[in-house]
């Protein structure tokens, strides 16, 4: 995680040719990153945005270990209490603005402020704990918002193809499921456009 959001190629912001031409606006939307805490939301935003990624990590204390389990990630120090920012230019002139939830129970009452005005959100998963992303996806089907579930591979776990954390997670058919790594730049971006053209899909013509 530390690597990809302190990489010095991500540091120094690149121009855009939105940024380049007086006058040339880009067509910009909002995007949710949501999932259970610790599932890597953090390093999605960071492994993609193109400038330098706002983060809220807090140093976990004694005072959490009755809330926050460990048992996958037990080498985590930080978790995130407000959310996650970066930006990416998916296409010439279409601009993502991403928003990391924190994943916490205890942060929840953020995520209406945090979903407002967005088209759609990415429910990251992690097959070692499914049941963590429960909440994120009771919580955009209830508002109706489009989603894509983007499962995170941790390096030495078991992989599951697709239609499998489907069918385990009981995500109806027209809802993508997708494989990726978060810190893999490449496939971040292809979760985040499978989630555009989702979105586009479900709006009326």
């Amino acid at each position: 995680m530390v690597d990809a959001v302190n990489d010095p190629a991500q540091s120094a912001e690149k121009l855009q040719p939105w940024q380049e031409e007086r006058g040339r606006a880009p067509i910009s939307v909002k995007i949710v990153v949501a999932g259970g805490f610790g599932v890597g939301k953090t390093t999605f935003v960071g492994s993609v945005s193109e400038i330098e990624p706002l983060t809220t990590e807090a140093v976990m204390t004694q005072a959490s270990e009755d809330t926050d389990d460990l048992t996958a990630t037990p080498e985590k120090t930080t978790t995130t209490v407000a959310m996650d920012f970066g930006r990416v230019t998916l296409d010439a002139d279409l601009v993502l603005y991403l928003f990391g939830t924190p994943g916490q129970r205890r942060f929840w009452f953020m995520w209406d402020d945090l979903a407002r005005g967005a088209i759609g959100a990415v429910v990251m998963a992690d097959t070692r704990r499914l049941e963590d992303c429960f909440p994120a996806l009771d919580y955009f089907e209830s508002c109706a918002l489009p989603y894509v579930v983007a499962v995170n591979h941790f390096e030495g776990t078991e992989y599951y193809e697709a239609e499998d954390v489907r069918e385990a997670l009981s995500v109806p058919d027209r809802v993508p499921v997708v494989i990726m790594d978060a810190r893999k730049r490449d496939t971040v971006v292809d979760s985040l456009t499978a989630l555009v053209g989702h979105a586009l899909n479900l709006t009326p013509a």
